[in-house]
């Protein structure tokens, strides 16, 4: 399981400090797909950040399987079992998609082994196996082949920050499929998914509201989501559709 507790972080802007998470405490069971929604700006990504390790609390502390990561490097999280999907997949000038498959793994997949990844997010391995991860893939064929990396690293919790952001009406609903194959295939393991996307939060096992930094509510989606749909105070964003290519919405 993973835990914070009383996570405070600041950044400086202006010559100012600001706060972005205050004294925020949660926990994040086993075996579940949790989303963390809310308004913008209330520190969802943030949040993930500080849970992968790309940014590290100024105070509190972050516990994994019951140990003390607060320090720990992303590195270590990635050894230790946290896996993280950014908003924007990061491009690998020279590295081909099979390469990134195999450096997900930790093993030498072989060609089969690799394409069935590809073919789970709904991309046609004869056309991207051997592809460079640059410029040339659209934002949609990179989410998803960072996606396959992901199922490829077998990760005991996945963060995903907003993974509607930028890909077409077709990847989203194949991207739903992909969580629920995920939450359902191995019962041990944790999905957490920074979203505002309705469809995302209905296959929910549990949502976290997250506002000014600070949890407002968290529970079951049956308790949650009432409180959220229709009410704009709330999630502003909550029916917002996201942009994609092609001028499409999901």
């Amino acid at each position: 399981m993973l835990e914070l507790r009383n996570i405070t972080f600041r950044v400086r802007d202006e010559g100012e400090e600001k706060g972005i998470i205050h004294n925020l405490s949660l926990n994040v069971p086993d075996g579940k797909l949790v989303v963390i929604t809310g308004p913008n700006g209330g520190g969802k990504s943030t949040l993930a950040r500080l849970i992968a390790g790309i940014e590290k609390p100024d105070m509190g502390q972050i516990i994994w399987k019951g140990q003390d990561i607060t320090e720990w490097t992303v590195t270590d999280r990635a050894k230790a079992g946290i896996a993280f999907a950014f908003q924007q997949p990061v491009k690998f000038k020279g590295l081909q998609v099979i390469d990134l498959l195999r450096l997900a793994s930790g093993k030498n997949l072989s060609m089969m082994e690799a394409c069935e990844y590809l073919a789970r997010v709904g991309l046609c391995a004869r056309d991207y196996i051997d592809r460079e991860v640059n410029a040339s893939l659209s934002g949609g064929e990179l989410k998803r082949i960072e996606i396959a990396t992901v199922l490829a690293r077998k990760a005991d919790l996945t963060i995903f920050d907003e993974p509607e952001a930028g890909i077409d009406l077709w990847s989203f609903q194949n991207l739903i499929e992909v969580f629920r194959e995920m939450r359902e295939s191995v019962k041990d393991r944790s999905i957490l998914i920074i979203s505002h996307q309705e469809r995302i939060l209905n296959i929910a096992d549990e949502l976290i509201v997250l506002k000014d930094g600070r949890v407002s509510a968290q529970g079951s989606k049956e308790s949650i989501m009432p409180t959220l749909i229709g009410t704009a105070s709330a999630i502003p964003e909550c029916r917002k559709a996201a942009e994609i290519e092609g001028g499409e919405t999901v």
